[in-house]
Formats: structure tokens, C-alpha cells, sequence
């Protein structure tokens, strides 16, 4: 028995296509490994990450698909071989790490072994890992010992990019001084105003502090157009 269906390949491409139900399923599976899908998934939402917070990301990167990210890294990519850093657009001299760590649990000498890989610390804005574990107590101890942000994600949080998803209303974080501004205009303070906190998604994506606001603008068929504020905590 035989049906007609639409189906991806693995840099996203439809096609259509007959399938015999008779088939085994495996005859479909993606014939690149699964671990490497993760890491190209992954990566690729830390690069995009990077860019909409204001960091200098080439479009190759961003653009690059599947079958180019194996040709490059491989089936089983090596962890040293995914790392990468990238530089603030405004400010050049300030840079983001970002590292991937292996499935063991994370201990503290793991991180003490990350600190000794980091070259260049001085010139170092912020740290970002990417785990596929869990982090001791101790061991989240040690990373605020670092003498810079230091920001953990699960590689599972990062298979896909939150803030494209369609009903994600448009986000901008505002500077001290359009705050100032929002806070003028409606005669406000801080704790007047809706709150996202520190542990929200959407925060930890955009790399959000503590007293930074986001202009939130929903539109589409639901709402026409609302404008709001949050106020992170």
C-alpha cells in the first residue's frame, strides 16, 4: 500500500514523494548520525542567538546546512572542533565564548578544566556552555568564581529557536535612557510594571539583566496591534 506525502530532507527541503507503508520507517531516518543533527541544531540557535543580541556573526555561518556543517565536522563532531567566538558590533573588543561539554556529569574539576582551556581571559566578555548533563552543586560554584559572565544552556533548550516561533510577538530591549523615557512618559516605577523573570526563556536568550525593560508588540489576527512593557527581576 502506497501513499503520496510531503516530507524533509535534511537541510529542510521539501519534496514529494511516494511511501510504501510496507517499508521499514528506517528507510526514512536521516542518513547523517542523530548526534550531529543535534550539535548542527544547536549551534546554529547560539549563532542566531549571538546576532540578535548585537555580536558580529557571519552569514555563512548562519546559512550553512546540514550536509555542509557534516562535511565540515563530521558524524561525530569533536567538541573542541564546535567552539567559537565571536565580537560585540559596537564594541569590538569585547567577545562571547561559546563551548560545548561532553554527556559525563559536570564536576567542579571539569570546569576548572574549561577555565585552564580559555586563552586571552582579559579580553573575555562573557562565557557561554552548551551541556548535555547535569552540573553539580560544586561544580556551579566554581563558574561564578569566573571573572566574567559565564551563561549555562541545555543543548535540548536550544533545538529550537524560541523566538521564531509565529505567535512570538516582537521583542526590543531598550536602553537606560528609553526607559527613562517609557518611565516619564507613564509616570511608572519599576515595580509597577509587569515583570519577566531572570529564569524566562525569553531572557535568557537575549542575555537580559536585571532592571532592563522589553518593548513587547503583539500583532496578527488575535490582537490587531497592543503595545507593552516588562520589566525584568
Amino acid at each position: 500500500m502506497a501513499a503520496t506525502t510531503e516530507t524533509f530532507n535534511g537541510n529542510g527541503a521539501s519534496f514529494h514523494g511516494v511511501i510504501d507503508r510496507d517499508r521499514c520507517l528506517t528507510d526514512f531516518v536521516d542518513e547523517g548520525s542523530a548526534q550531529s543533527y543535534r550539535y548542527y541544531i544547536s549551534r546554529r540557535t547560539v549563532l542566531e542567538m549571538l546576532k540578535d543580541r548585537g555580536y558580529d556573526v557571519l552569514d555563512s555561518e548562519l546559512n550553512r546546512s546540514l550536509t555542509e556543517f557534516r562535511s565540515v565536522f563530521g558524524n561525530s563532531p569533536d567538541l573542541d572542533s564546535l567552539r567559537f567566538s565571536v565580537s560585540l558590533r559596537s564594541n569590538p573588543h569585547k567577545k562571547t565564548l561559546v563551548m560545548f561539554l561532553g554527556t559525563d556529569e559536570i564536576k567542579t574539576a571539569n570546569i576548572r578544566t574549561v577555565y585552564g582551556q580559555i586563552l586571552n581571559k582579559e579580553s573575555l566578555h562573557g562565557l557561554i556552555l552548551i551541556l548535555q548533563s547535569k552540573t553539580n552543586h560544586f561544580a556551579k560554584k566554581e563558574l561564578e568564581k569566573f571573572p566574567f559572565k559565564v551563561e549555562v544552556f541545555q543543548i535540548t533548550d536550544l533545538l529550537v529557536n524560541i523566538t521564531k516561533h509565529v505567535l512570538q510577538p516582537q521583542m526590543d530591549i531598550l536602553t537606560a535612557e528609553q526607559k527613562q523615557q517609557v518611565m516619564n512618559k507613564y509616570k511608572l516605577e519599576d515595580k509597577q510594571l509587569p515583570r519577566m523573570l531572570e529564569s524566562d526563556a525569553i531572557v535568557q536568550y537575549y542575555g537580559l539583566q536585571k532592571g532592563q525593560m522589553v518593548k513587547i508588540t503583539y500583532s496578527g489576527e488575535i490582537v490587531d496591534h497592543l503595545v507593552t512593557y516588562r520589566f525584568v527581576t
